[in-house]
């Protein structure tokens, strides 16, 4: 996530500065902890899951009511008791009032037996009726209700435009850190989700344009209503957005479709300089990390959203545009820097933002030959690239930036200009490659970036604090 104020903070500050060898046959292999730890780590469960869900609009996109059924793997070698949903949407509202109700709210759930919602309304655990063996699947279903904020946000109103970024259920996850149930802070994200399949149904009037992950197919519904069919596969989260908006389709030289939608009041200056930006930067970020995977992107853009920002999702970019430029390659970078790599962003914000940050200053070839040096000072002795947003949240906001996108981002070119450009170009490839729709760690990146190199990286994780 960048706002552009933030994105303009950072790419101004940084302008103006600006193969493991093998071993011998039968010879055993030395001792690696993180090697031998990762492969000690239980599998990240429930995976697999594949969400089908039907909604229906009311005449103006603010509430969305129907079924959802979430279908799951157990890839955990014990028997799996319960799964945590996720209403992320309540993260900003909590449980509400009386006269105030939550966002998100589920209810008839079937296949399990739900227990009271926890963290802030943003977590429902289900019991399910019987341990479900590893490797066996199993499902679960329920009735949900959408209101969309009255407040311009990601999950929100703008004018006569309604986004629902983050206002679908999703699973947690459980892995060797037990159940992930961090808390929405306020800024930045929290999320951490596995890649999964969404069929998503959404019937809603015919005056309302609906942008979403995925590849929609649309057809007649009831008189004056149309139903919106989204397919996306290999995904982490779906989001869509509703409204009046003016439409354009293009296609990139690599075979993207970009679509592209904006509000009345938006800039024809600010959507062309975004599409133009979008097109390159899909192409270029498919080469050096790898081809796009979803067939085509979907760009919703605003010239109202300067307090909240820009904001990504799989397949879905929300963008505060003006003619001067948005944040539009800083989210599409997150396409594949938590969308096709992922990450748990409450534990590790600097493995997506550092990296979308760094490839943004790559594609618009800002100088950061200094950018390092130039930061300074870190901001207190206990800053560190590796912190979580708990640490963040805990009276140190004023870091965050500071150290996850200029901090971070420097980090990388500095890598870049250790290993030289050659070794750093096969690292990302390479880094992207082995954990692609899977979910990568620091400790990940520490072993792709020591195996291009035969110069101990020792010093440059502790002089950048990469614990």
């Amino acid at each position: 996530m960048t706002s552009l104020r933030l994105w303009r903070a950072t790419t101004l500050a940084l302008s103006a500065v600006l193969l493991l060898v093998p071993q011998a046959a039968g010879a055993p292999a030395p001792a690696d902890p993180l090697t031998d730890r990762a492969a000690a780590v239980p599998a990240a469960t429930p995976d697999r899951p594949s969400y089908d869900v039907a909604l229906r609009a009311d005449d103006d996109g603010s509430r969305w009511t129907g079924r959802q059924t979430v279908s799951f793997r157990n890839a955990a070698r014990t028997p799996l008791r319960s799964v945590d949903v996720r209403l992320w949407g309540n993260g900003t509202d909590g449980c509400g009032s009386p006269g105030s109700p939550s966002p998100v709210r589920v209810s008839g759930v079937s296949g399990g037996t739900p227990r009271p919602l926890t963290v802030g309304c943003t977590a429902l655990r289900i019991d399910l009726p019987a341990p479900l063996p590893h490797g066996a699947r199993a499902s679960v279903s329920f009735d949900v209700a959408i209101t969309v904020p009255d407040r311009v946000h990601r999950f929100g109103k703008d004018g006569a435009y309604r986004y629902l970024g983050n206002a679908l259920p999703l699973l947690s996850v459980r892995d060797a850190q037990g159940r992930h149930l961090d808390p929405d802070v306020g800024f930045g994200e929290s999320f951490h989700t596995l890649a999964g399949d969404f069929r998503i149904v959404l019937d809603h009037p015919s005056a309302l344009v609906v942008p979403a992950t995925g590849t929609t197919t649309r057809r007649a519904g009831a008189p004056g209503r149309t139903v919106s069919t989204s397919v996306a596969r290999g995904v982490r989260d779906f989001a869509w957005a509703a409204g009046p908006f003016a439409s354009k389709a293009v296609t990139t030289p690599g075979g993207v479709r970009l679509n592209a939608y904006w509000t009345a009041t938006t800039s024809p200056e600010g959507v062309a300089v975004d599409l133009r930006d979008a097109v390159g930067s899909v192409d270029e970020f498919g080469r050096r990390f790898g081809r796009y995977p979803y067939g085509e992107l979907d760009l919703v853009m605003s010239d109202n959203l300067d307090d909240f920002g820009s904001m990504e999702f799989p397949g879905l970019v929300l963008l505060w545009t003006e003619p001067e430029g948005s944040a539009v390659v800083h989210e599409i970078a997150h396409q594949w820097f938590y969308g096709i790599v992922g990450n748990d962003q409450f534990a590790s914000p600097w493995l997506d933002e550092s990296f979308a940050q760094y490839a943004n200053e790559r594609y618009y070839r800002l100088d950061t030959t200094t950018c390092w040096d130039d930061q300074g000072m870190w901001p207190s002795d206990t800053a560190a690239l590796t912190r979580s947003m708990g640490y963040y949240a805990d009276g140190r906001r004023s870091e965050y930036v500071r150290v996850v996108y200029r901090r971070g981002s420097c980090a990388l070119h500095d890598l870049e200009r250790t290993l030289g450009g050659p070794a750093m170009a096969a690292l990302l490839r390479g880094y992207v490659r082995d954990h692609w729709l899977g979910v990568a760690t620091t400790a990940d990146f520490k072993r792709a970036a020591q195996a291009v190199t035969s110069e101990d990286l020792g010093p440059f994780w502790t002089e950048h604090r990469i614990g």
